[in-house]
C-alpha cells in the first residue's frame, strides 16, 4: 500500500485538534486568501472548488496562486461538469504542469446527466489520466448523514470500492466529509469506517464562522441536517437566525471525542463566512487550547 501523501506531518499525532488542517476555497478567493496567507501554515492544503460556471484558466490560476503563496493546491474535478477527455485531460496538465499538483480531488457534481463522458467519479479514476500525471494523492468524498440518491450500505459499498481501485492504481486515497454540525453522526461514522477495515485517512468537514442564517442556507442546499435538535449541539437556537456562529462546541466536542479508534483524523474548514474570519478562528481556538 503507497504510503498517504496528504500532509507533511499526518503520521504524527497533533499536539491540538487544528493541527494540519485544511482549507476550501472558489477560483475567485485568490485575494482574499492572500489577505489570509499570514495566518496559514506552510504547506496547508487548500481544495480549489469546481463550480459552474467558472473558467477552466480561472480555477488554474487560483491553483497556481496557492501553490506561489507556499501552500499544497488540490484541486477539485466534478465528473459530470466535464464536457470532454480533452477538458479534463488538459485541465489536469495544466494544473500539474503549471501548479506542480500531486493531489486532486474528485466530485460527481450537482447535473443529473453528465455533460460529457464521465457519469461519477469512479470513471474518472478508471481513465488512469491520474496516475498517468503523476498524481499521489487522490481526495473523494464521505457522507456521514448518508447520501440523497444512494443507501447507508450503497454509500459504504462504493467508498470502499474507490478506495481499493485509487490503492491499486499506486496512489493514496483521502476521504474528505461533507461539512456538518452534529459530531456524534461523524464519531459514530468513522467507528464503522474503521470497523469496516478502511484505514483511510479522514478530512471531517467544519464550517467556519458565518452568519446564521448563511450556515442554514448551506446546509440546505447541501442536504445537511440542521433540524433544532441539531443545531442545538451546535450552540444555535433556529428560533433567533439573526447574528453569526462559530464551530466552537463541533470541534471541542472532537477534541475530546476522538480516539485512536476513530483513526488518522484532520479537519477541513469550509470558510462560508470567508477566508480570514476562518483562519482567525482557528488562529484563536489553537490560542486559547
Amino acid at each position: 500500500m503507497v504510503k498517504p501523501l496528504i500532509h507533511p506531518n499526518w503520521d504524527k499525532a497533533p499536539d491540538g485538534i487544528t493541527d494540519g488542517f485544511s482549507l476550501e476555497m472558489t477560483a475567485k478567493d485568490i485575494d482574499a486568501l492572500r489577505d489570509a496567507a499570514d495566518l496559514i501554515p506552510a504547506d496547508t492544503p487548500v481544495a480549489v472548488t469546481f463550480l459552474p460556471g467558472e473558467d477552466a484558466e480561472a480555477r488554474i490560476a487560483a491553483t497556481i496562486a496557492v501553490r506561489e503563496m507556499g501552500f499544497e493546491p488540490m484541486p477539485h474535478f466534478s465528473a459530470r461538469r466535464i464536457t470532454s477527455e480533452d477538458d479534463f485531460e488538459g485541465y489536469l496538465r495544466a494544473v500539474v504542469e503549471r501548479a506542480g499538483v500531486t493531489r486532486c480531488f474528485i466530485v460527481a457534481g450537482d447535473p443529473p446527466e453528465p455533460q460529457g463522458p464521465y457519469f461519477d467519479t469512479s470513471a474518472l479514476i478508471a481513465t488512469g489520466a491520474f496516475e498517468r500525471a503523476g498524481i499521489k494523492a487522490i481526495g473523494i468524498g464521505g457522507h456521514p448523514e448518508g447520501h440523497p440518491n444512494m443507501s447507508t450500505e450503497q454509500c459504504w459499498d462504493v467508498l470502499e470500492v474507490k478506495v481499493r481501485e485509487i490503492e491499486r492504481r499506486g496512489m493514496a486515497p483521502l476521504v474528505v466529509t461533507q461539512f456538518g454540525f452534529d459530531p456524534d453522526a461523524f464519531l459514530t461514522w468513522l467507528k464503522e469506517l474503521r470497523a469496516r477495515g478502511l484505514e483511510v485517512p479522514v478530512r471531517i468537514g467544519i464550517p467556519g464562522p458565518a452568519g446564521i442564517k448563511r450556515l442554514l442556507a448551506f446546509a440546505a442546499r447541501c442536504g445537511v441536517g440542521a433540524s433544532a435538535s441539531v443545531m442545538k449541539k451546535y450552540g444555535v437556537s433556529i428560533t433567533n437566525l439573526l447574528g453569526t456562529a462559530g464551530p466552537d462546541k463541533l470541534v471541542g466536542v472532537f477534541a475530546k471525542g476522538l480516539g485512536d479508534e476513530h483513526g488518522r483524523v484532520r479537519l477541513h474548514f469550509y470558510p462560508f463566512g470567508g477566508l480570514r474570519k476562518t483562519v482567525e478562528w482557528i488562529a484563536s481556538y489553537k490560542a486559547q487550547h
